[in-house]
């Protein structure tokens, strides 16, 4: 709960209220820009996106209880009589300022940023994971990452807050730079520098500027949290005018970790060191590739105040991120779905495949199915980052390979010029038809990576699996195949 008056927010906002005592206190619990979340005594900020205006929807948002809402002055949209508007320039950067004010005036929180091109998302909820345990800790849910996302998460905590943890994504230079404007980070965290976003950016130097821009806003006390295995992002120690530690397996790193092992679920133990303190590290998510970012989580925390070995105690508890990324689930028809669907890149398609083909070589070997769309955002990049992809689901070998929609089609030709496997990769138009094939070649044991950008919607495919029969799919897909009339 943040108390603002009216007074306080035309001076920060340099807005006009009307319907509303300026000297009136306003005890706001939360700011809402989707009129169909519980609004009842917040603040509706109307913005207008690509497909909805937030203006149309006044009338709702004043029927479920908003006790004020931030509008654009230029728009003609009706506003209902009764509800108190805060009139701006702009709804948007209104958000920002006023965020931006409380960062300043009401929190007393650490405040600990996280960037990098992937892994963002999992690193920001192990931070939270542990310092959830350590204090009153507030993280965005999900990936909150944007100009929107993050001064709602800023909104979201309050004077008894004491570590709040925003991730920041960016799609050009000087993005960043923007968010850490409005949230004054006092721990910058930059885990890789990787070709997501190439497109937008023309090149890796330059999205090493933009993800740089975290740690070049600190302030002096500020402390940046830097992966020594990344040759981009260990270079961003030069001219910081803050204090610096590094992470990684690179001998030298400040937080280091040696003696990786996989255990047969394909979670991850090894042995967390700093300074003179070594202890082991359990950490409970599935892909080798969470060593980096658990070392990133324990480098932070240690920032933020916790001890390191209580730090490692704690990671040691943490189980659960957001949806969708490395989410893996038993389904009742015998099949493990790993649900990584949230997004991809070259790099994060590497690390999932390299996880699902140790999965299948865990015991008793199982067939592994990579169900893959497209990586978006690679510009001129994209024909050579597919190609990859499917040679390396070949040197994995990898059961089977779909590649799903027309942007896959040179993956699947690569798979299949690699030489080494028949035809077990198959391209398919889209979703549907990658349904047809699963529901009739799938079997009880069976592991299914699921993996596309977050725009292609391959989630579906994953939800779907879960509740495929495998010993009726002519019943759920009203398929007539010589599977289910008993032919072997």
């Amino acid at each position: 709960m943040i108390d603002f008056t009216g007074k306080q927010l035309v001076e920060i906002t340099g807005g006009v209220l009307t319907g509303c005592d300026h000297e009136q206190v306003l005890c706001i619990p939360g700011f809402y820009v989707d009129s169909r979340s519980p609004i009842n005594n917040g603040i509706f900020v109307a913005l207008v996106g690509e497909k909805v205006d937030g203006h149309n929807f006044l009338k709702d948002v004043h029927a479920a209880g908003a006790t004020l809402a931030i509008v654009a002055t230029q728009s003609g949209a009706p506003e209902p009589e009764g509800l108190p508007l805060l009139r701006v320039s702009d709804p948007l950067t209104a958000l920002g300022q006023i965020a931006h004010w409380v960062r300043l005036n009401v929190l007393k929180a650490r405040v600990i940023g996280v960037t990098g091109s992937s892994g963002k998302t999992s690193t920001k909820d192990l931070i939270a994971g542990i310092l959830g345990q350590f204090g009153q800790c507030v993280a965005p849910p999900g990936s909150f990452n944007t100009e929107v996302g993050l001064p709602l998460t800023i909104l979201s905590a309050d004077a008894h807050t004491e570590f709040l943890v925003l991730e920041m994504g960016m799609r050009g230079i000087g993005h960043i730079a923007t968010l850490a404007e409005i949230a004054v980070p006092d721990i910058g965290v930059v885990l890789n520098v990787g070709s997501a976003h190439i497109e937008l950016l023309g090149g890796i130097e330059n999205i090493a500027i933009a993800k740089g821009e975290l740690v070049r806003a600190l302030p002096a006390s500020g402390v940046a949290i830097l992966n020594q295995d990344d040759p981009f992002v260990s270079r961003m120690s030069e001219r910081l005018i803050c204090s610096k530690l590094t992470f990684g397996e690179t001998r030298g790193s400040d937080v280091h970790a040696s003696g990786i092992s996989i255990e047969p679920d394909g979670t991850t133990r090894f042995l967390a060191t700093y300074r003179d303190g070594s202890h082991s590290v359990h950490v409970k998510l599935i892909g080798e590739h969470y060593v980096s970012n658990a070392l990133a989580a324990l480098s932070a925390s240690v920032a933020a105040g916790v001890p390191f070995i209580t730090a490692c105690e704690f990671l040691s508890n943490v189980n659960t991120i957001s949806k969708w990324r490395m989410e893996v689930t038993e389904a009742v028809n015998g099949v493990t779905v790993i649900n990584d669907a949230y997004n991809a890149n070259p790099e994060s398609m590497r690390a999932a495949l390299k996880t699902l083909a140790q999965l299948g070589s865990q015991g008793p070997r199982r067939r592994t199915w990579a169900i893959l769309g497209e990586m978006r955002e690679l510009g001129d990049y994209s024909l050579d980052a597919h190609d990859s992809v499917g040679r390396l689901a070949v040197r994995l070998d990898i059961s089977r390979l779909v590649c799903v929609g027309a942007a896959t089609k040179v993956m699947h030709l690569a798979a299949s010029n690699e030489g080494s496997w028949g035809e077990e990769s198959i391209w398919v138009p889209d979703i549907d038809e990658a349904m047809t094939l699963l529901a009739a070649e799938l079997e009880p044991g069976d592991i299914v990576l699921v993996k596309a950008s977050r725009s292609v919607g391959l989630d579906r495919v994953a939800s779907e699996i879960l509740g495929l029969s495998l010993s009726n799919v002519g019943e759920d897909f009203g398929l007539e195949t010589d599977r289910e009339q008993g032919a072997s």
